[in-house]
């Protein structure tokens, strides 16, 4: 398990260097340009993560092409029986996931075990592969002539994922890539890489064929390098809605497949029925957690009508017990922020909510962990408008606004008329409405009494609007789909002696 980091070459006594996987092994980077890495708790520089150039994307995408065809022809058997052992052995080092991404993304260690353990479900739902991929057959088409469909990898896929869940979205990428007999070429966000080179170890000792997995490392030269290289057939994005938009705009461009999962501004509508109790935990957890920095966060409450002002009650009541602090640090609850420039970003829509007209009921800058790391207490904005930058904008982080709405209507309504839909919730006790909710609502993910309704690995994740480019969700069906393509195959074994010309148009009565 260590002997990727050990072979790393120390830049100082305590900054370790990160490097490629190409080809089934460790290699350097030769562009001189590398990136730093922190520890967000502590505000101290961990790491130098090097930055690929276009020559080191092209030297992973050709190990990854060669390795295609071998990987293609391998028994689904065979795959299937490597994909049992990767979870397995994935799940033999959760801990160590966990205690890397607490170390470079700052989560706390409950959460980082959670984030793995959702990349998990979606590596045993690929175990199933040779049913996922099975076809269809039809018999006697016409006289003497069956039909049937199958499905086959794409080639080399590549896959540019985000800072906040370094593991999770990894594998949600590439255990059904890989499963379905492509190869990979992954792209981890320079500001938490190591847990990539993790995968890129246990994948060897699983005994992943060298070339199947690759990672570089690195920032838009790399990412650039990926999308106009010839010899990628799809990309798999995850991030922000202005890059993901480039990615699916210059991809396709390039003649690619791709998906690309985007940004959000997830509502949690409140109604006048609902526990109070209840929507409060359900907000301050959806909110808060993992510190903000997940795309399927609750950013916005709407409380309907009279339940307003008990909410805000009660969220504000909570707030104060959310323990903040080093991931590592027992009971600490809520980590910090991914970086000094992100937490000043995030602190500054408190003072932009304030100034627009919102009320603020708990400022996060106050009583934050003292020292040096990128903290933020939680955040509480009321009486937020849908005009100001606070509703607007995605925050990624510890703020959480509350809209007031008369009515359930005008609450659908800003749901439907935001820009994003990536997910939403409704807490109420009233079957009829919610089941309305779920059948007018537009957005890809819907929770009922749920705040954070991201699907099991069966089914397939992914918003609507702004918060997806290209027509494919990730992982589950979806996933299988996006990395394979249909062939329908149209098979006759006649007797020589009937064979005759025919020009017309084929028949099949």
């Amino acid at each position: 398990m260590t002997e990727v980091l050990e072979a790393q070459t120390e830049r100082g006594s305590d900054v370790k260097r990160i490097s490629h996987w190409i080809g089934g092994r460790s290699v350097a980077g030769e562009s001189g340009r590398s990136g730093p890495v922190f520890n967000p708790a502590t505000g101290q520089q961990s790491g130098a993560v090097d930055f690929a150039s276009v020559e080191e994307v092209d030297s992973a995408v050709k190990a990854a092409r060669e390795a295609f065809p071998g990987w293609r022809s391998t028994s689904l058997s065979k795959r299937s029986d490597l994909l049992f052992r990767m979870r397995e052995t994935f799940h033999s080092h959760r801990e160590d996931f966990a205690r890397i991404l607490t170390a470079e993304h700052g989560k706390v260690l409950s959460d980082a075990l959670g984030e793995v353990a959702r990349g998990l479900e979606v590596i045993e739902y690929a175990c199933g592969l040779p049913t996922l991929l099975k076809g269809e057959y039809s018999e006697q088409v016409s006289t003497g002539i069956d039909v049937y469909s199958i499905r086959q990898p794409v080639g080399v896929v590549a896959g540019i994922t985000p800072f906040n869940f370094p593991a999770m979205v990894p594998m949600w990428m590439f255990a059904p890539a890989i499963a379905c007999g492509n190869t990979f070429v992954l792209k981890p966000s320079e500001k938490d890489p190591s847990a990539s080179l993790l995968i890129a170890e246990l994948l060897k000792e699983v005994g992943i064929p060298d070339g199947v997995f690759n990672v570089v490392h690195g920032d838009k030269v790399s990412v650039d390098a990926l999308l106009d290289h010839q010899d990628v057939d799809a990309i798999s994005f995850v991030g922000s809605t202005p890059v993901a938009k480039y990615i699916y705009e210059r991809g396709t461009k390039a003649g690619k497949r791709v998906q690309a999962l985007a940004g959000a501004k997830n509502h949690m509508i409140v109604l006048p029925d609902a526990d109070v109790g209840q929507a409060a935990d359900a907000a301050v957890s959806a909110g808060y957690g993992s510190a903000g920095e997940r795309c399927m966060a609750v950013s916005v409450v709407v409380a309907v009508g009279e339940v307003a002002d008990s909410l805000v009650r009660a969220i504000q009541e909570r707030i104060p017990n959310v323990k903040v602090g080093n991931g590592l640090d027992e009971g600490v609850e809520m980590g910090p922020l991914i970086t000094r420039e992100h937490r000043d970003r995030v602190a500054s829509f408190i003072d932009r909510g304030s100034e627009a007209g919102a009320t603020v009921v708990a400022d996060g800058r106050e009583n934050a962990p003292d020292g040096d790391g990128f903290f933020l207490n939680p955040s509480l904005l009321d009486n937020v408008k849908p005009d100001m930058d606070v509703y607007l904008e995605e925050i990624f982080g510890p703020v959480l606004g509350v809209v007031r709405v008369d009515s359930y209507d005008e609450a659908l309504r800003l749901v439907n008329e935001n820009s994003y839909g990536n997910g939403t919730a409704i807490f109420t006790r009233d079957g009829g409405v919610a089941r309305q909710f779920q059948f007018d609502v537009q957005a890809g993910m819907v929770g009922v009494n749920v705040p954070i309704p991201v699907p099991v690995a069966y089914y397939s994740f992914g918003g609507w609007k702004d918060s997806l480019f290209g027509s494919s969700h990730i992982y589950g069906p979806e996933g299988i789909s996006f990395y394979t393509r249909g062939k329908v195959v149209t098979s006759r074994w006649p007797d020589p002696a009937t064979s005759k010309v025919d020009l017309g148009f084929p028949q099949t009565r």
